[in-house]
């Protein structure tokens, strides 16, 4: 055999084996996500994805921004300042529209918005319908989006709201009172700090349908880079997929560290809690993965908020999202069986 057979067979075999290794072997494309908020279980996923190396082996280095009280990552997003953000629901990307700022939803994370009221069990609230009467502690945001829901489908007075500061105590101080909350937390605080389980009414049950916990980019960003987003997309719901069903301990370690508050109780709580209630995998990701959006829900949700006076109807509410990178099934097969 001569010298240069073996060589070309060598060179063809290093082609190959060049050839055959994973995106996470080359140098990996550096990205950063901001988040809304500090970090806790409603964002487990995309820890998860990154303390588990998931990102990695899309070919990704992922930096996660955590938000707060003080911190906008959307600014920054739009900025470009961040490569992806956090946003709260599909209001957010419709108000984008309507002001021309440059981004775009490209999945939802949150089939359910894990909206609620929080009531006492003394007032015997059993549906949506029986919070008429209390006094109602809704944020100023609230007030402003799914009250104003709350009033055109259901006809609760705005007469009955009082401000809702994020303390618990004025709805503790009155029996005949309803809270907003997350279903993930606030029962939760409330059980721990009152000694008592309050009832609890998930909005989503009744008919608000916005998505929640979507992830927004820049829509130049989506033309420009379509693989690293989609790769981006993928290794999310991956990401989810394994902290709902997988060992998540990788990602509470995380958050715990980042957000010392973040107990393991209260982990547990919350992930429970998104499990029981389909927050995120429910609907349309049973069948088309998590992350999954459809138009027939944008429209849904769209005319609801027109027709409660939250959005104009004139706004071309397509553009607030894309379809592009989700409803492909990624990850379905580590839902469990049963």
């Amino acid at each position: 055999m001569s010298a240069g057979f073996l060589l070309r067979a060598l060179m063809a075999g290093l082609a190959l084996s060049a050839a055959a290794l994973p995106a996470a072997a080359q140098t990996p494309d550096r990205l950063s996500f901001g988040t809304n908020w500090v970090a806790e279980a409603e964002h487990g996923g995309f820890f998860q994805a990154v303390a588990d190396g998931t990102y990695k082996a899309y070919g990704l280095d992922v930096t996660i921004v955590p938000g707060g009280p003080n911190v906008n990552n959307r600014a920054l997003l739009i900025a470009g300042k961040l490569d992806f953000f956090m946003s709260a629901n599909t209001l957010q990307s419709f108000d984008a529209v309507a002001n021309n700022v440059p981004v775009i939803a490209i999945a939802a994370m949150f089939q359910k918005d894990p909206q609620v009221f929080l009531a006492h069990p003394e007032s015997k609230v059993t549906k949506l319908e029986d919070l008429k009467p209390l006094t109602l502690f809704v944020s100023k945001e609230g007030v402003a989006g799914y009250f104003q829901w709350l009033k055109s489908e259901y006809g609760f007075a705005e007469e009955k709201i009082k401000p809702y500061t994020f303390n618990a105590q004025p709805f503790l101080a009155d029996k005949k009172s309803a809270m907003q909350g997350y279903v993930t937390s606030e029962p939760y605080a409330v059980e721990k700090q009152a000694g008592f389980k309050p009832t609890v009414v998930l909005l989503a049950d009744y008919g608000f349908n916005t998505y929640s916990t979507l992830i927004e980019t820049r829509r130049d960003f989506t033309e420009k880079k379509p693989d690293l987003v989609q790769r981006f997309v993928d290794a999310s719901v991956i990401g989810w997929y394994n902290y709902l069903y997988g060992d998540n301990k990788p990602a509470s370690d995380m958050i715990k560290k980042l957000n010392p508050e973040m107990t393991d109780d209260l982990l547990s709580y919350s992930l429970n809690k998104m499990k029981e209630n389909g927050i995120v995998d429910s609907g349309d990701s049973l069948k088309n993965g998590i992350g999954a959006m459809t138009d027939e829900r944008m429209a849904s949700f769209f005319d609801k908020m027109v027709r409660a006076g939250v959005v104009k109807r004139d706004i071309d509410f397509i553009k607030a999202y894309t379809l592009r990178f989700v409803n492909k099934g990624v990850g379905l097969n580590l839902r469990p069986k049963n």
